[in-house]
């Protein structure tokens, strides 16, 4: 059973970052429709938490389909995430330059392939950068090491899952996005989809969860903005990436168990059978 907070500080970070079963991973993303100044992993060669490898969820994802950001198969994803020294017996935290933009990605997507000992800095970057630690250029030497990977499907949702929840009721499904593409009322940064959202679906925008520097918001501040309910939880958003912010969000107050709708909107709305509705939730 995970429990706790699956946050750390940057204080504890510094404590910690000499020990021999820690990792540190960068996984800086930012969304291409957005036309960033540079990618994520331009961000990590110019500076990074001494020791950080690069995970790169634009490379380690699934191939043969059109969808921006699926999960790969086990196989693949261990492979990939061998090649950058992580394996079984790391304890493995995570940070991004870019408001939990893709760590919280890659958190859900190590616990989806079984691995349960990974944590996010809080804050990111920036906190380690206000906390004195030290930053460097210079890429790590990632000793190749095993990982076993152990799928947990109840993490995962596909369309069907959650046609099937939408019109049962039987999940709460919660939706990342702005609210203006939730409602419909602005349009979709991906050519060609509609925006709208998934009937019976609740919208908490995951830029609501961020405080302005960057951590994310506390236990008390979450609880009043993410839906309470009894039901299991879904969470999208446009291609799956911020919807693990939720999730995150969800896990901080100690449901572990909040599933991501991996398609999300990208999936959802390229196929005109499925419904799409608009205004309020």
């Amino acid at each position: 059973m995970e429990s706790g907070d699956p946050l750390v500080t940057a204080d504890w970070l510094k404590a910690n970052i000499d020990a021999p079963d820690l990792r540190v991973v960068d996984a800086t993303w930012y969304a291409p429709f957005l036309n960033p100044e540079m990618t994520g992993r331009q961000a990590w060669m110019e500076e990074h938490i001494p020791g950080a490898v690069f995970f790169d969820i634009d490379a380690i994802k699934a191939g043969g389909t059109d969808l921006p950001h699926m999960l790969p198969d086990p196989v693949i994803f261990s492979s990939r995430v061998r090649k950058l020294g992580i394996g079984d017996g790391n304890r493995i935290v995570i940070y991004d330059q870019n408001k939990f933009l893709a760590s919280a990605r890659l958190w859900w997507m190590l616990r989806v392939m079984g691995h349960k000992d990974v944590m996010i800095l809080d804050g990111g970057l920036d906190a380690w950068r206000a906390a004195g630690g030290e930053i460097e250029d210079m890429p790590p030497i990632s000793v190749e090491r095993h990982f076993t990977a152990r799928v947990r499907t109840d993490l995962v949702k596909d369309a069907d899952q959650v046609m099937a929840a939408s019109q049962s009721g039987s999940h709460m499904i919660v939706d990342t996005r702005a609210a203006g593409r939730f409602t419909g009322e602005a349009p979709e940064p991906r050519e060609g989809l509609p925006s709208g959202h998934i009937p019976g679906s609740h919208n908490v925008p995951s830029s609501a969860l961020i405080n302005p520097d960057g951590t994310l918001k506390s236990a008390g501040e979450l609880e009043a903005l993410l839906p309470k309910t009894d039901l299991p939880v879904i969470t999208t958003c446009g291609s799956g990436v911020s919807a693990a912010i939720a999730t995150l969000g969800y896990a901080r107050l100690g449901n572990w168990d909040v599933a991501v709708y991996d398609g999300s909107w990208s999936e959802w709305a390229s196929d005109p059978d499925r419904p799409v509705v608009t205004g309020p939730a």
